[in-house]
């Protein structure tokens, strides 16, 4: 089988040794415990470092989160827990803690995350706390890992932390207590060598599924092995190895081998330790001879202690490992190490992650000889454009089957030639370019097959959309910059589903922003509400992400709070404040409390709609009780009578009537009137006011109508079945009448142009028919000879002397004219 060596480029940081980075697990516990406990922030109370000697005694009764930490509190009493019912979590680390008060968790039955780590207890309290889930004992006094027999109750317990500095041994039945349990990941040791460790210990604990030992094992290997074939009795698939091996620890023999015969061990991972090259052959070896799938080095320091470096014999063995981790790599020597293995031991990896090694070059058979892998993470590190497409390089592919490509944390700035080197990359299909230094300066032509793409925290401000591809489902622009999202951002790319934009400075989110986003990450933005039209255009919404902005709690916001389905929301209801208006300043906005009446118009609406009819009601109740119709019809009377005192006086001096005839008739008998009628009068001499030309153009119809019967000395109606179905003709007829009651009772003049019989007449004409039955009426005869006689009748009726007698006849018919209407008269008695 050929070998190949691949010097591997991990260059040292010039200025100072790469900076430890300690996986804390307790850590990662807390803020588990913080997601299972806190429901609103008004229930947190952080009180650590505040050099306190007591625990106050008037705590909020609903205090879900109490921390205490960093205070030198000594002792915890049972006073101050009587009242917190609802305490879920506690956290009293490096407090000085010696004594806790029998009976005090009797106060806390909902507690479920109880951390006392770092104290000064010598003992293993008694517990009784039925839905404990994680329980942190780690960092005490205590000189044995027995376990009270109350922890049989701890029914619900997952995590388990112990360790001590004084316990140097592990005896057969100190962990009984717990070998019923659930417990599920079990934090083992002080840090310090154990002396003994009695074989079967761990073994009773059949739920165990993962076990995290924080004891090396340098002077004595032997009970490390021990450790792993009870460990190989029990469900483990995750082991952690914390500090297993000591600095400068000469590893002789071979302490790993138990793992070839551990076939439910998949994951491995070594923390904090010191590794040297010839352990490192030793450890690989055993673990590509074993069941592990994924192997983790966590902030170790390699140590080359052999001449030639790392060289690794061939094994003729099919290696089930599928991927492995880098995270954190301290080099002891100021030189590159070297790694020479067969190719086959590597070619199956699918996953593989080096970060924060101090890489700044990729090496070029690199790119080539991992056929199968699928995920590369480089993140953190000083790799930059030329670094990872080498230029030196000359290859045939490049990560054939690489689909997810990390290279987070690093010092990539040309967004376009990325872009470009990405089309040697067939199968990729998301990329991280979060924490880097990107800039926009050209354009950028993406492969096709790219469809997801971090760009986060990176400042590249709202142009950012025009340099990305158009097939993304996928893109993170989280802390880039961005001030405004417009609908035409998102136009461009239809098969969008994944957006991410937090901690930026969007104000507004616009409506119909894309019909194919599930998912939108939008909060530590400007926002200050989430209007019902914005996530009306986003139907396939499935996920909103929008807390901690500054929310603005009116109306605005009520249907947000009231009527949106908080499933959609993960962060509901920890990260929802109010920010304004200042009465409400702070509060958790599942809090604010507003009325649905001062909110909703149609309510409004509805309840002061029949307010207002009531008292609308009762106000006309009252008028006609007091007889207001009446006196409302005198003053109406009155006020007619001073006005036709003053018509009459300007009637007497002004009027004149303008035409001898006002024609009214229909528009479907305009022929008839043109060219027979209207000629016929006007060769005779008389005025006629027709409205085609004479109306004011303009003016309301209305008006012109009353002016025109007015400014005639007759009206003359153009009767037909066109005319009674007209609603114009019928406004001309009720203003004549009523002048003809008031001035001139003969100033109305009928041409029945065709026979209509009077009961076929609409009700809005009875008044026609009245008249025609009161009333003599010209009828247009269809005999020439007899029309002769009709059209001197016509004239003879409209034709008067001069203008001179025109006027004289208006001065009379002024004077006729009664100054009350024949309709109020009785009204007067």
């Amino acid at each position: 089988m050929a070998i190949k060596s691949v010097q591997v480029a991990l260059l040292l940081w010039t200025t100072a040794l790469l900076s430890w980075r300690t996986f804390c697990l307790a850590e990662l516990m807390e803020d588990q415990g913080y997601a299972l406990c806190v429901t609103s922030k008004r229930q947190v109370q952080n009180l650590s470092g505040q050099n306190r000697t007591n625990v106050p005694l008037d705590l909020n009764n609903e205090t879900q989160y109490l921390d205490i930490s960093h205070n030198p509190l000594v002792k915890l009493q049972a006073a101050p827990f009587q009242r917190l019912s609802q305490l879920c979590f506690l956290k009293a680390t490096s407090c000085g803690l010696r004594l806790i008060y029998p009976g005090l968790f009797v106060h806390t039955p909902k507690l479920k995350f109880l951390n006392i780590s770092n104290n000064l207890l010598d003992y293993i309290p008694d517990l009784s706390l039925p839905l404990l889930k994680i329980l942190d004992l780690a960092g005490n006094q205590y000189g044995s890992y027995q376990l009270p027999a109350t922890f049989e109750g701890l029914a619900n317990l997952s995590a388990l932390y112990l360790g001590s500095e004084n316990a140097l041994q592990v005896d057969f039945n100190d962990l009984d207590s717990l070998s019923d349990s659930s417990l599920q990941h079990l934090i083992l040791g002080g840090g310090v060598e154990w002396q003994r460790y009695d074989r079967g210990s761990l073994a009773k604990m059949k739920s165990l599924q993962k076990i995290t030992l924080k004891v090396p094992f340098c002077e004595n290997l032997d009970l490390f092995e021990n450790l792993l074939e009870d460990v190989n009795e029990t469900q483990t698939t995750d082991l952690e190895l914390v500090n297993v091996f000591p600095d400068l620890c000469n590893v002789t023999g071979d302490p790993f081998r138990n793992l070839r015969t551990m076939p439910l061990v998949k994951n491995l991972t070594i923390l904090n330790t010191w590794i040297n090259s010839s352990f490192m052959m030793i450890f690989l070896k055993n673990v590509f001879l074993s069941n592990v799938v994924t192997i983790t080095f966590a902030n170790i320091t390699y140590n080359e202690d052999t001449p030639e470096g790392f060289k690794f014999p061939t094994l003729n063995h099919t290696m089930v490992i599928s991927s492995i981790i880098f995270d954190s790599v301290n080099h002891y020597q100021y030189r590159y190490p070297t790694f020479e293995m067969s190719v086959d031991i590597y070619s199956k990896l699918e996953f593989v992650k080096f970060s924060g090694t101090g890489m700044n070059i990729v090496p070029c058979n690199v790119m080539s000889s991992l056929p199968s892998l699928e995920t590369l993470d480089l993140s953190n590190n000083l790799l930059s454009d030329t670094g990872f497409w080498w230029p030196g390089c000359s290859y045939t592919s490049v990560f054939p089957k690489l689909r997810h490509l990390s290279l987070s944390k690093n010092r990539f700035v040309d967004l376009s030639f990325i872009s470009q080197q990405t089309h040697q990359m067939k199968y990729l299909e998301s990329l991280d370019l979060s924490f880097n230094s990107i800039f926009l300066d050209k354009p950028c032509f993406w492969p096709i097959h790219i469809t997801s793409l971090s760009l986060s925290n990176n400042n590249l401000g709202n142009k950012v959309f025009s340099f990305l591809s158009q097939y993304l489902q996928q893109i993170d622009l989280s802390k880039t910059g961005i001030t405004a999202l417009t609908q035409e951002d998102l136009l461009q790319f239809p098969m969008l589903t994944h957006l991410f934009l937090s901690s930026n400075s969007i104000k507004v989110i616009p409506t119909d922003l894309s019909p194919t986003l599930v998912s939108l990450y939008i909060d530590q933005n400007s926002i200050t509400s989430v209007s019902r039209e914005s996530l009306a255009g986003l139907p396939s919404l499935r996920t909103l992400k929008a807390g901690d902005n500054p929310f603005v709690c009116s109306c605005d916001s009520y249907w947000f709070m009231t009527a949106l389905n908080k499933s959609l929301l993960p962060d509901w209801p920890m990260d929802y404040t109010c920010s304004t208006p200042p009465s409400v300043a702070d509060l958790p906005m599942s809090e604010y409390r507003t009325s649905r009446m001062s909110c909703e118009a149609w309510l409004q609406a509805a309840v002061a709609l029949p307010v207002t009819m009531l008292i609308v009601l009762a106000l006309c109740s009252a008028f006609y009780a007091c007889d207001g119709v009446w006196y409302t019809k005198m003053l109406w009377m009155w006020i007619r009578v001073k006005r036709r005192g003053q018509k009459q006086a300007n009637l007497l001096n002004n009027t004149t009537f303008r035409y001898h005839s006002f024609i009214s008739y229909s528009h479907q008998d305009s022929a008839w009137v043109e060219s027979k009628l209207v000629p016929s009068l006007e060769e005779a001499g008389l005025s006629l006011c027709i409205h085609e030309r004479d109306f004011v153009p303009g003016q309301w119809i209305v008006d012109n109508i009353i002016n025109c019967v007015e400014a005639s000395y007759k009206t003359l109606f153009v009767l037909s079945n066109h005319f009674v179905q007209s609603e114009w003709c019928n406004y001309e007829l009720f203003f004549a009448q009523h002048r003809a009651i008031d001035a001139q009772q003969d100033s109305l003049v009928f041409i029945l142009l065709e026979p209509i019989p009077t009961n076929s007449l609409p009700k809005k004409f009875l008044k026609l028919r009245r008249l025609l039955m009161q009333q003599t009426y010209l009828e247009w005869p269809m005999d020439e000879r007899k029309q002769q006689v009709f059209w001197v009748n016509l004239r003879s009726m409209l034709q008067v002397a001069d203008h001179r007698i025109l006027k004289d006849m208006a001065l009379e018919l002024a004077q006729s004219a009664s100054l009350i209407p024949h309709d109020l008269v009785p009204l007067l008695k």
